[in-house]
């Protein structure tokens, strides 16, 4: 399986995973099986508020699920009707978020757990509070 982790900075397997889907620089793609590491430039950084075109943002790279800390809900629905389960990231790096999601430990991120509002510190780890996903 293929599994998407936004990034800030590509770090391979101790990247850590970055606040929000769509402002995300880059993301760094992992096999699950062969721990075999890429990195996909966000294509869709400078995109408007509420406009966030996921598949564009993925720059066509076909992937299974996604991991994140946080994403808005237009971006959500667009990965979703894409075949791709979002998932919410609950440790710091992607190498942890990879051994939690292998071992069915991450929860997939509902249509309440959505990012409403870009006042919420884009650029900064929005930390792993995920009572409210990335909306403190």
């Amino acid at each position: 399986m293929k599994i998407c982790f936004p990034v800030q900075n590509d770090q391979g397997l101790d990247s850590k995973v970055f606040g929000h889907f769509g402002s995300a620089p880059q993301f760094v793609v992992v096999d699950s099986e062969t721990r075999e590491v890429g990195q996909v430039i966000n294509r869709d950084l400078n995109h408007q508020h509420g406009s966030c075109s996921p598949l564009k943002a993925l720059g066509g790279q076909v992937v299974d699920a996604i991991v994140v800390d946080g994403i808005g809900g237009g971006a959500l629905m667009g990965l979703r009707r894409a075949g791709m389960t979002v998932y919410q990231a609950s440790a710091d790096r992607v190498v942890d978020n990879l051994d939690l999601l292998v071992n069915n430990q991450l929860n997939e991120i509902g249509d309440d757990m959505v990012c409403s509002s870009h006042g919420h510190g884009h650029g900064q780890g929005h930390g792993h509070d995920h009572s409210h996903s990335c909306c403190h």
